[in-house]
C-alpha cells in the first residue's frame, strides 16, 4: 500500500433470513452461517476475501472490517470472525430495515473514524466468489473510479449466462476507464424480457456488491433519500461513544432506528443517481440465492446427480440430495432437489426452486417454530438440541463449553430437571451453590433463580434437561446476570 492509495473499509452485511434456502437456512440461523461442503460458512469466506485487500486499515495489528448484523447474530458472527486473522467492530441492528439504513450508518461511522476521503466496499456475507484475484483487481478499479473526477458510485455487474428472472439487470451506457456509466437499472424481469437482455452485450446481473467514496455517498444519499440520512444520523448520534478505540460492538437503539425507511440502497440511491458506474466482473460469483444455485456448487456426475452426505441416487438424473443426519435414497426420479434436516424435509423440482418462499410464507402464517430455528440452536455458552416436546413438556440436550455459564435466570411458567450425562456441573439454585457429576441430577423449581456453569477447563458439560409447565417458549426467561451482556 502506497501513501497515495485511498483507504478502503470493507463493510460486511450479514443479515437476512435466506428463506429460499429453507430448511437449511432459518430465521435464527440464516444463510451466512450455513456450513458449506468444505466446512466453512459463507460469512467466514467473506471475511477471508476481505482480508486479501491490500489497502484496508489495520487495528490492533490486524486487518480491519466493519460488520453490520442483527443483534441476535452477534455471538455467532463473532465466532466466525475468530476463525480469521481479522479485527472487526460490529454495528448491531435491533431489527432489519433493509440495506439503505445499514449502509448509511456504516458510512457515517467510517466518516467519524477514517474521514470522508475513504472508500467503503459493501460485501454481502451470503455471496460466493471463487476467483479471488479477479475480485481484488475489480475492487481496485472501483476504488479508482471512486476517486476520479467526476467521482462514481460503483456497482459490480455479472455477465448473465441464463435468462434468470431472480436477478435485477443493469443496462450499460458510455464506456469509462474501467467499466461503464449505468444507463438504467431493470427490476427482476419476466422471462421473455430476460431472454432479450442476455442476447445483448450491454446487460449485466446486479450483484449487490458496491464501492462508494464516503464523501460522495453521503452527499448523494442526502440528496435522494434525506429521511434515511436523518434517522441514521439520529440512530448513531444517540450512542455516546462509537469510536474505534476499545469498543467491539455498538448496539444501535431501536428508537430512532425504527423510524428509518425500510428501503434498499438500490431504490433509495442507485436507481436515482446520475453518477453511477458498473464494472463488469467475471470472478465466478453466486449469490447462493436458491437451492438451484446452491446445488450447482457441487460438481455433478455424468447423470447430473450430486449428493452431500452418505446418500444414494439410483436410476435418476439431474438430482441433488443434501442430507447429513441420515441416509436418503432417491430411485427413478428426475430433476429433483431433496434437502433433509432432523426436523424438516424439502422435496422440490429444480424448475420451482424460487417457490420455496411459498413454503416459508405458509409456515409464517401458521407461526411454525421450524421457520425460526433448527433442532440444535447455538448460544454463546454452547448449544442445546430439542429431542422431544409435547403440550406440557420439552426434553433438551444441553452442551456448555469449558468455563462458560448460562445466565442467572428464572422461569415463570416451567420447572426443570437436570441430569448430567458427561462432565461436571456447578449449579446455582436460589441461595445454594453445589456441583453434580455424571449420572447425578437436580431439580429447578418454577420461579427459582438459578444458573448452570461448566467449571472444567478442558471438557464440555452435557446434560439432559426435562422441562414441564404450562408454557415452554424460549422467551419465558428473566435474566439477572450474564457474562455475555444479554440483560
Amino acid at each position: 500500500m502506497t501513501k497515495t492509495t485511498p483507504l478502503l473499509i470493507p463493510v460486511i452485511l450479514s443479515g437476512g433470513t435466506g428463506s429460499r434456502l429453507w430448511p437449511l437456512s432459518r430465521e435464527g440461523h440464516p444463510k451466512p452461517f450455513i456450513k458449506l461442503f468444505d466446512g466453512e460458512t459463507l460469512l467466514q469466506k467473506t471475511y477471508h476475501r476481505a482480508s486479501l485487500l491490500s489497502n484496508i486499515p489495520r487495528i490492533n495489528g490486524k486487518p480491519f472490517v466493519l460488520t453490520i448484523t442483527n443483534r441476535e447474530y452477534y455471538f455467532i458472527s463473532k465466532d466466525e470472525l475468530e476463525k480469521t486473522d481479522l479485527d472487526s467492530i460490529f454495528l448491531l441492528e435491533p431489527e432489519g430495515r433493509n440495506t439503505a439504513p445499514a449502509i448509511t450508518i456504516a458510512a457515517l461511522w467510517i466518516k467519524e473514524n477514517f474521514g470522508i476521503h475513504a472508500s467503503m466496499l459493501i460485501m454481502p456475507a451470503d455471496h460466493m466468489i471463487q476467483d479471488e484475484k479477479e475480485f481484488i483487481l475489480k475492487v481496485n478499479q472501483a476504488v479508482e473510479l471512486n476517486h476520479t473526477q467526476p467521482s462514481y458510485l460503483v456497482t459490480f455487474g455479472m455477465k448473465p449466462h441464463t435468462a434468470d428472472t431472480g436477478f435485477g439487470y443493469i443496462e450499460c451506457g458510455e464506456a469509462l476507464i474501467h467499466g461503464f456509466i449505468v444507463k438504467h437499472f431493470h427490476e427482476k424481469p419476466e422471462l421473455k424480457k430476460a431472454e432479450s437482455f442476455i442476447k445483448q452485450q450491454n446487460f449485466f446481473w446486479n450483484s449487490g456488491i458496491f464501492c462508494f467514496h464516503i464523501g460522495q455517498f453521503l452527499d448523494e444519499i442526502k440528496k435522494y433519500a434525506p429521511d434515511v440520512v436523518k434517522h441514521a444520523e439520529s440512530s448513531l448520534g444517540s450512542i455516546m461513544n462509537y469510536q474505534t478505540t476499545g469498543l467491539k460492538k455498538i448496539e444501535i437503539p431501536l428508537t430512532p432506528f425504527k423510524e428509518c425507511p425500510n428501503i434498499s440502497i438500490d431504490y433509495a440511491l442507485m436507481e436515482k443517481s446520475t453518477n453511477v458506474a458498473v464494472i463488469p466482473a467475471d470472478f465466478k460469483w453466486s449469490d447462493v440465492g436458491s437451492w438451484l444455485s446452491f446445488s450447482q456448487l457441487i460438481k455433478p456426475d455424468h447423470d447430473g446427480n450430486s449428493v452431500v452426505g452418505e446418500n444414494l441416487i439410483i436410476n435418476s438424473k439431474n438430482t441433488f440430495i443434501q442430507a447429513t443426519h441420515r441416509v436418503v435414497a432417491a430411485v427413478g426420479v428426475n430433476n429433483l432437489i431433496i434437502v433433509d434436516t432432523p426436523d424438516a424435509l424439502l422435496v422440490i423440482d429444480k424448475s420451482h426452486t424460487q417457490d420455496v418462499k411459498l413454503v416459508t410464507s405458509k409456515l409464517k402464517q401458521n407461526q411454525s417454530e421450524i421457520l425460526h430455528s433448527h433442532q440444535t440452536i447455538n448460544r454463546p455458552w454452547g448449544s442445546f438440541t430439542t429431542l422431544q416436546s409435547g403440550p406440557s413438556f420439552k426434553i433438551k440436550r444441553i452442551e456448555v463449553n469449558p468455563l462458560k455459564s448460562l445466565s442467572l435466570q428464572s422461569h415463570k411458567y416451567r420447572s426443570e430437571h437436570w441430569v448430567v450425562i458427561e462432565g461436571e456441573a456447578e449449579v446455582t439454585n436460589q441461595d445454594k451453590k453445589f456441583r453434580i457429576k455424571t449420572n447425578q441430577s437436580t431439580f429447578i423449581a418454577q420461579g427459582s433463580k438459578h444458573r448452570l456453569h461448566n467449571p472444567l477447563e478442558n471438557q464440555v458439560l452435557k446434560i439432559i434437561e426435562v422441562q414441564s409447565g404450562s408454557y415452554l417458549g424460549e422467551d419465558d426467561i428473566e435474566r439477572f446476570e450474564d457474562q455475555f451482556g444479554r440483560l
